[in-house]
């Protein structure tokens, strides 16, 4: 079957090409920004990418067009295919007909950490010897692709609460019918979608009701909006995870520099190994990881022994480069929440050294000012910020980092916001760049400029 996808390159519809590819299927897509990792992912797995939406790609006749959904009405390859009777379907309920309906499905879901949660329980069950399938909105660098089959009956799946196309305004995890279901906070998020949380918490009701009672159901502890949500109903076992003695999976630092964990399991049983992570989000992301793990039979002391080689995700504080001691980092923060924690890692990681901070907002959520009342406060510990502002920013943006200051710089201009980076940066610095897009390719041309200015 030839399967053509309309924007293929988002992290998500570039692991369900990988999955069709895999299965056999010829597999083209197209999409309006081609740029990597997933870009590359694709062309290595032989797929062949149209860049634009225009309609005349459909000229090559596909049996089945899988909808992203950055398409919309209006788009003109929507429009011919509406039009000419294609037959269609959406990313999530291909994934779902074609490639969950007779596995074990595990779902991480929530605001922050799906990606890192997913990559380090996938990791884990593959470590276990139980070659999973998996889909990530993200790819691990122990495994090198978003996406892929297994052999096993496990399937790991992030699972994101965004819509699922322009013909299905349901959240995409609604489709997966999890057995088992790992949820690591709910914020308020996708404002474009959402009104308010009362709407998010409705979508994340209709995924508690489809997980079986003999599944199971792993939460962090100290959410409110998760305690509402499992007020709302649940018919499933529930266990809690966090850094504190009131959970049931319990997991902490052994140092001051974060490099050893210790992880507590409900009968007691207590595990520490070594880690290459950092960060309290990424010990209670590793905590969710091992307590599903344990739930489908992998020991505890294998899983929590596992995290000893997990060795990150591309673009969760992905360090790309050290130049002239100088160390580069790619991390998909975009959201307040995310961004303070973010720093705060790297601050308790390398104490002692500036941490500079290089940030493009692009969310729709962002972009209609939902986080202009916090979005200053989340970037208020690092110690420079440069800013790049997209035209299209709504009203009170500018104003609302006011509080930070002379550590903002803000800047229009992809060339000149790296000119002035390249100038202030110093030997010692911890440069972290944070955009879930391609940030104009600022990070790599830095990177490209203080290697010629400054040497290796």
């Amino acid at each position: 079957m030839h399967i053509h996808i309309l924007g293929i390159c988002g992290t998500f519809m570039g692991g369900v090409a990988a999955l069709a590819r895999s299965a056999g299927h010829k597999v083209t897509g197209c999409d309006r920004n081609v740029y990597p990792p997933m870009s590359t992912q694709l062309k290595e797995l032989g797929i062949e990418i149209y860049e634009g939406v225009d309609a005349k790609q459909l000229a090559i006749a596909p049996d089945c067009i899988v909808v992203g959904n950055v398409m919309s009405r209006g788009v003109d390859v929507v429009e011919a295919m509406l039009n000419d009777n294609h037959r269609y379907t959406s990313g999530p309920q291909w994934l779902a007909e074609n490639v969950l309906h007779d596995r074990h499905v595990i779902a991480v879901a929530g605001t922050h950490g799906k990606t890192t949660t997913a990559s380090m329980l996938a990791w884990i069950l593959e470590d276990a010897g139980l070659d999973p399938g998996f889909l990530i909105g993200g790819i691990p660098i122990n495994f090198g692709t978003s996406a892929r089959f297994g052999k096993s009956r496990f399937f790991v799946v992030e699972a994101d609460e965004y819509d699922t196309a322009f013909f299905d305004k349901r959240a995409k995890f609604v489709h997966y019918r999890p057995r088992t279901l790992i949820i690591n906070n709910i914020e308020f998020d996708h404002a474009d979608i959402y009104k308010d949380m009362d709407a998010i918490l409705w979508q994340f009701h209709q995924l508690m009701r489809m997980v079986p009672a003999d599944g199971d159901i792993i939460t962090y502890g100290h959410d409110e909006n998760i305690k509402k949500l499992i007020e709302m109903g649940c018919w499933t076992p529930v266990q809690t995870f966090g850094s504190s003695d009131d959970t049931d999976w319990v997991a902490r630092f052994g140092d001051n520099v974060e490099r050893h964990i210790g992880v507590r399991s409900p009968s007691g049983a207590a595990a520490e190994t070594r880690w290459r992570m950092g960060g309290v989000h990424n010990l209670e992301n590793a905590l969710a990881a091992v307590a599903a793990a344990v739930s489908v039979g992998v020991s505890f002391e294998r899983a929590v022994e596992a995290m000893s080689r997990f060795e990150g995700v591309k673009r969760r504080m992905e360090r790309t480069a050290t130049v002239a001691n100088i160390a580069i980092y790619d991390d998909f923060a975009h959201h307040p929440t995310a961004i303070q924690k973010s720093i705060a890692s790297m601050r308790r990681r390398y104490p002692g050294h500036r941490v500079v901070v290089a940030m493009e907002p692009r969310s729709n959520t962002m972009k209609l000012g939902v986080h202009n009342d916090s979005l200053a406060n989340s970037l208020k510990d690092a110690d420079l910020i440069w800013m790049y502002r997209p035209d299209n920013m709504g009203d009170g943006f500018d104003a609302s980092l006011q509080a930070l200051g002379s550590k903002l710089s803000l800047h229009r201009d992809y060339d000149q916001l790296v000119s002035e980076m390249s100038r202030k940066v110093l030997s010692g610095d911890q440069v972290i760049f944070m955009s879930n897009g391609g940030f104009g390719l600022a990070r790599q041309t830095l990177t490209a400029l203080l290697q010629r200015t400054r040497g290796p």
